[in-house]
């Protein structure tokens, strides 16, 4: 198996960028910088929701539950205690782990629209805590980090883009494993899958809990990147309509193509911003001619023309 993935184009395409990416602090501005850290969490972001969605067929519309316990776990901690940054990272992945095995365990009871309507109402219920607990949450205003991992922009890159490279790494090697294949049948025909004597609910929930510890991971080092934690920037239903967009945009099923979506999605909604409310309707409008001309994605794209020629 590891033969078999060490020898896919994509893995050594994505090898190479990533090892060109490296390089960029050494010829690119700090706003640029910004701009990809942050792009780069939200491509693990939509990698783990791409190994829900993609492979286990099951839509989950609430990424930013997930997302928003991490984050606000690892900053509320920092902000009372100011423990080490590696205890507050680690209590964020704990609370996301165990809000993805409660959130779970009923939702994969129903079926079709009902799991995603179940995810998206526990976003609306913690968008509410983070409301109404303003004395410990900072509320609508947001929460201030006393710490951050560094205050050198070179450094918080090195860091996004290292952490993006490894988690690509281990998804796209457990899309490509046994469990995955499971995953993917499960996803495809659920009773087949049963009578072939494999426990489709276990392993919906391992990938759930998986794309949970990647998700609250990502949202606890970009609190610390940001320095700040706000309903806005983690747990609003739009950031989720932004990671979900980025994975199929990316390529359903790819993995690596979620990174390749998010990226796009950042830079382009950046460099439309003097358009004000406009670039929002521009970026959305390329981003649905591009899944409905390509169902695959920009992934699938490239690979179709590469078929071509």
């Amino acid at each position: 198996m590891l033969l078999r993935i060490l020898r896919s184009p994509p893995v050594w395409i994505s090898l190479i960028v990533v090892l060109a990416a490296s390089i960029l602090p050494l010829y690119v501005s700090g706003y640029i910088l910004g701009l990809l850290t942050v792009a780069y969490y939200f491509g693990v972001f939509s990698m783990a929701w791409d190994l829900l969605f993609g492979f286990a067929n099951e839509v989950n519309f609430g990424p930013t539950f997930l997302i928003g316990l991490g984050a606000y776990t690892a900053g509320i901690l920092d902000n009372l205690y100011q423990p080490p940054i590696f205890i507050c990272v680690a209590a964020g992945v704990c609370a996301a782990v165990t809000g993805g095995v409660v959130l779970a365990l009923p939702a994969l009871r129903v079926r079709g629209p009902y799991f995603g309507l179940t995810t998206l109402v526990a976003v609306l219920m913690l968008q509410n805590f983070v409301v109404v607990a303003a004395g410990l949450t900072g509320g609508e205003i947001g929460l201030t980090v006393p710490d951050v991992i560094s205050i050198d922009d070179k450094v918080n890159y090195w860091i996004a883009l290292g952490f993006m490279a490894v988690s690509g790494a281990i998804l796209y090697g457990l899309s490509r494993s046994p469990v995955g294949l499971i995953l993917q049948a499960s996803g495809q025909d659920p009773v087949q899958a049963g009578a072939l004597g494999f426990n489709v609910t276990k392993h919906k929930l391992a990938a759930f809990i998986v794309s949970a510890l990647f998700s609250g991971l990502a949202g606890a080092l970009m609190v610390f990147y940001l320095g700040t934690a706000s309903v806005g920037t983690f747990i609003d239903v739009t950031v989720g309509v932004q990671v979900i967009i980025g994975a199929v945009l990316g390529g359903r099923r790819t993995i690596l193509g979620a990174v390749l979506g998010a990226v796009f999605l950042i830079a382009m909604g950046e460099a439309l911003r003097p358009l004000g409310d406009l670039a929002t309707f521009i970026v959305s409008a390329i981003a649905l001619g591009v899944v409905l001309v390509f169902p695959g994605g920009l992934l699938g794209m490239v690979k179709g023309v590469r078929e071509a020629t």
